[in-house]
């Protein structure tokens, strides 16, 4: 298994990117300033994108793995990487989702506590509903990671 930034032709892995935002024109919003990773095994399981936000915090834009490779370990680990890769510069990453019982244990699991709802988000911002479990995604609710501060003696 190996994982590497991909640094151009962004837009060649829509479909996957689809998976997890359904909406084209709301990627393009992040896409290009975004940090993009994928994920291989033997052949490319899955992809995220991670903005960053200001100064120490970023934020996962997008994660997606194709179904077949669902429950896996992949998504795990393109998390477990970008927290590892980021740990350094960053003292908050956020991630933004849908209120819905396949992504929120997800995240749980990945070491994100809750923090913030957006009102709405879905409705106000996606031209057509979008459904998770037979649910409407309403309000976007944001998770987080806190690092711990190092302190550097001089």
């Amino acid at each position: 298994m190996k994982i590497e930034m991909i640094k151009e032709n962004k837009k060649d892995y829509l479909d996957l990117l689809l998976l997890a935002d359904e909406q084209e024109s709301m990627i393009d919003k992040y896409l290009e300033k975004g940090i993009m990773f994928a994920i291989y095994d033997d052949s490319l399981k899955g992809i995220c994108v991670v903005t960053k936000e200001d100064e120490r915090t970023y934020e996962l834009k997008n994660i997606a793995i194709y179904k077949e490779f669902y429950g896996q370990g992949y998504g795990k680990k393109l998390v477990e990487y970008i927290f590892e890769y980021f740990k350094n510069d960053c003292d908050t990453m956020y991630v933004g989702t849908g209120d819905s019982p396949l992504t929120i244990p997800f995240y749980l699991k990945c070491g994100f506590i809750e923090s913030h709802r957006i009102k709405n988000f879905f409705i106000d911002n996606y031209d057509n509903p979008i459904y998770e479990c037979k649910k409407q995604l309403i309000d976007m609710v944001y998770l987080k990671k806190n690092f711990k501060y190092r302190y550097i003696k001089g």
